[in-house]
Parts: C-alpha cells; sequence; structure tokens
C-alpha cells in the first residue's frame, strides 16, 4: 500500500496469478489492508457502475459518524479516481489527488470523511466498489465535480456528463457555510476509536 498526500487515501497494488488456465487476483483483503489503517477495515457492500467516455460520479461524501470509507477498482477500461480532502481544519483541507485506474492490480482505498469522485476515460469503464456501510441516503452528501474552487483538473478534451443530482450539487464554500462537512478533528477520533476497537 502506498499513501497518498492526503491521510486516509491510499494505492493498493495486488498482483494477479497466471497459470495456462487464466488468472487469479486477490481483489480485496482485510488481513492486507488492517495492518496499514490500524484497523478491521468493514465491507457492508459491494457496487458496480459501468459509465460512457466522460461520465463523473461525485464527489460524494457521508456524514462521520460512521461515514463510508471505499475500496475502488476499475475492473474493465479506464477511470481517472479522485480524492478531495473536504475535512474542515485538516492540513491538506481542499487538496484533492487523481489516480489513473486502468489495471484490476491497482485499488484506491479512501477513508470515511473523505470526498470521492471519478470520471470514465473510455467507455464501458466499469468500476468495482467495497464500502464499509450501506448506502444511506439521508446521510449522503455532493460537491459539484466542477467546483472552481477546488479546481480539479479533469482530463482535456473529454466532455463531463453529469447525472441531474451531481449538477445541482452546491460548491464545497456553501456546504462549508451549511456546516455539513465532517471535521478533522471528528473524522480522527472516529478513526482512532476504530483503532481502539470501540466500534467494530
Amino acid at each position: 500500500m502506498r499513501p497518498l498526500g492526503i491521510e486516509g487515501a491510499w494505492v493498493v497494488e495486488t498482483e494477479a496469478f497466471a497459470d495456462d488456465r487464466g488468472t487469479f487476483q486477490e481483489l480485496f483483503s482485510v488481513r492486507s489492508l488492517s495492518p496499514a489503517l490500524g484497523h478491521r477495515p468493514g465491507a457492508a457492500q459491494v457496487n458496480r457502475s459501468v459509465s460512457r467516455r466522460g461520465v463523473v460520479r461525485g464527489v460524494h461524501f457521508a456524514e462521520v459518524p460512521p461515514g463510508q470509507a471505499k475500496y475502488v477498482t476499475c475492473l474493465a477500461g479506464a477511470v481517472l479516481d479522485v480524492v478531495v480532502d473536504i475535512r474542515t481544519g485538516s492540513p491538506t483541507y481542499r487538496k484533492w489527488e487523481a489516480v489513473r485506474l486502468d489495471d484490476p492490480r491497482r485499488s484506491v482505498y479512501v477513508a470515511a470523511g473523505l470526498g470521492h469522485a471519478f470520471m470514465a476515460l473510455t467507455d464501458d469503464a466499469t468500476v468495482v466498489y467495497v464500502t464499509s456501510e450501506e448506502y444511506a441516503p439521508g446521510r449522503e452528501h455532493a460537491v459539484h465535480p466542477l467546483d472552481p474552487s477546488l479546481g480539479i483538473a479533469w482530463p482535456a478534451g473529454v466532455e463531463p456528463v453529469l447525472s441531474a443530482k451531481d449538477a445541482a450539487a452546491p460548491t464545497l464554500d456553501e456546504l462549508e457555510r451549511r456546516g455539513v462537512l465532517p471535521s478533522y478533528a471528528a473524522c480522527a477520533a472516529f478513526h482512532q476509536g476504530l483503532r481502539d476497537g470501540s466500534r467494530s
């Protein structure tokens, strides 16, 4: 696992084993993730999305606690996966990092409290993500992915395609004014609770 420049975000490299029958790969492993995270990651739901070129999904986040950590893998095609630090008070607040996912041997882990988005770079880009909590509409929020104050550098020459919900999402400034964003202190306390075993 390789940490990104945003605390709680990691690139995970796994190995595919090949023989004359084909290949085998362990996509998600609690045993492998636990030492780096300092706690046993939850796996409550597995989602699959298939997107045409240009589709942007996100920037999405869930209220903390319990938030929703994500383990993201692109099984076919390619996406630009983006992690955004939306935690007020964080040393890297408003910073974003992008990772191209075009090989199932590379995944991104996004801790609860961070924002997450991706853009499909190819047609039929197929993404699978394991989440630590089930989808709960009342706790879910979105930041507009084209918010100029974030300045995410989406690939040039690819027209972003947004859902109606994401197109209507507020800016980060607006969410901050409303008090909707998670705080760095609350996220740190939540993750310390996971490491201490006070949460399963």
